[in-house]
């Protein structure tokens, strides 16, 4: 999280400082209508610039992933600077709006205009003959994007619908090139400002392409079936055991996006399973949380072709810490079962520490006893110590119970999967007792909107 925050206000000052560069004295306008010009140039700038990076993370790129701490990170990133966009987009709108709302009802004056000359510059004639027609298209533009932005940030909103009018971003962001590159002050091309501004426009648009093509995610994605379906009752849970051809392998705690049907898109799921390259197979368990999981088992089928994209995140469990705490919250023990089995399987080839101790939390709501029976048999092929705890039965898991029941806390690990709520207590309670959490406090966000 701490590099996560680190890029995010390093995003904003990548787009902020080389504007006062170039404007060192914009806040020491003369006139209000002086630092108005200003301030909207800025904030179309800073708006602009946080959609671009957006989008190029919406391609879901390799790169930043191991720095940012995975995957499910990234999106969170994705998440703020759309929701940063959002904001800077609404003030950059009200500085362009209103001032004439106050000129209208005689609170300012407007000042006095003068005569527009004629530039030399074919480029920058052209650009100012079109500067109606891009103020029209950035405002209408912005009231679509600022519904679509809000409808993202709904949980509640299904996600089937989500994914459709999330894609429409990209056809929005398209149009505010055109307004971007009309408005910008024509001055600003020559300056190192103009040139990353293209950039940005430049990685954005080819991002918005990739997505409105459907490509996001396609050179990591390879085909497989479907050749195994069980349903968990007592947790509405649904085991979906896949065939792939071209697996590149998972290391355990890794999660996948998986195709069943292209209208509704891709879906990321907590990969439950090891990788053994002669048994080319991965198993996947999704627990009904929403629109799409309610659905799946009704929808899915043995033999159903699917696609296949990743593997995506870092929550591998390879600190090299001889002491490790694991902490599954509900679905949230998925990663864990696919540690186990890889443990089991790579007892000869272990690549984890030797004499390794691991205790393994589980605490959920709902009981199926298949699944904790196999849960159990898991822990024990791996030697991994496992406390079940049963809300209804056992009361909740508190980080007082985890030290009780593990006195060398301090020295280990620990690895959750789980609720939100449920993980920032579980952090701010061990930060209290002077756990370094920074460092050794690994979480996985599996909500990815």
């Amino acid at each position: 999280m701490r590099n996560l925050k680190r890029a995010f206000w390093g995003a904003l000052a990548f787009l902020v400082l080389p504007w006062l560069v170039v404007e060192p004295t914009m806040f020491r306008s003369g006139t209000f209508f002086g630092l108005r010009d200003a301030m909207v140039q800025l904030t179309g700038f800073v708006a602009i610039g946080c959609m671009s990076l957006a989008m190029v993370l919406a391609l879901r790129p390799r790169w930043p992933e191991q720095w940012l701490g995975g995957l499910d990170k990234m999106y969170r990133m994705h998440k703020w600077l759309g929701i940063a966009a959002l904001v800077v987009a609404i003030i950059h709108w009200l500085w362009a709006q209103a001032p004439k709302w106050a000129v209208g009802w005689g609170w300012l004056e407007r000042p006095a205009r003068g005569m527009r000359g004629k530039s030399d510059n074919p480029v920058a004639s052209l650009l100012s003959s079109q500067r109606g027609a891009a103020e029209s298209v950035g405002e209408w533009v912005f009231y679509a994007v600022v519904v679509l932005i809000v409808l993202a940030l709904i949980r509640r909103f299904p996600y089937h619908w989500f994914y459709k009018t999330h894609r429409l971003l990209a056809g929005g962001w398209l149009a505010l090139v055109f307004h971007a590159v009309v408005l910008l002050k024509f001055g600003y091309w020559a300056t190192p400002l103009g040139w990353l501004t293209a950039v940005l426009l430049a990685c954005g648009s080819w991002a918005a392409i990739v997505v409105l093509l459907r490509r996001v995610g396609t050179r990591s994605q390879v085909e497989g079936r479907i050749t195994l379906l069980h349903h968990f009752d007592g947790v509405d849970a649904l085991e979906i055991e896949t065939e792939v051809q071209g697996w590149p392998g998972h290391k355990p705690g890794q999660f996948a996006f998986v195709t069943a049907d292209p209208a509704d898109g891709a879906h990321p799921y907590t990969i439950a399973s090891g990788w053994r390259k002669e048994i080319p197979r991965i198993t996947f368990v999704v627990k009904d949380l929403g629109d799409h999981t309610h659905r799946l088992h009704e929808r899915l089928r043995v033999e159903q072709a699917v696609k296949v994209e990743g593997p995506y995140g870092c929550f591998t469990f390879d600190d090299g810490r001889p002491r490790q705490i694991w902490v599954g919250g509900g679905i949230g023990i998925t990663p864990f079962i696919g540690r186990m089995k890889h443990m089991a399987w790579q007892k000869e080839d272990r690549d984890w520490p030797e004499g390794q101790k691991i205790d393994l939390f589980h605490s959920t709501a709902d009981v199926d006893e298949e699944a904790l029976d196999r849960l159990a048999g898991d822990a024990r092929s791996a030697n991994v110590r496992l406390h079940v705890l049963i809300d209804a039965r056992d009361g909740y898991l508190t980080g007082e119970r985890i030290r009780a029941a593990v006195p060398e806390w301090r020295e280990a690990s620990i690895w959750f999967c789980g609720p939100t709520g449920f993980g920032d207590a579980l952090k701010r309670d061990l930060a209290g007792q002077g756990f370094p959490v920074e460092r050794h406090f690994h979480r996985e966000f599996f909500a990815m909107r």
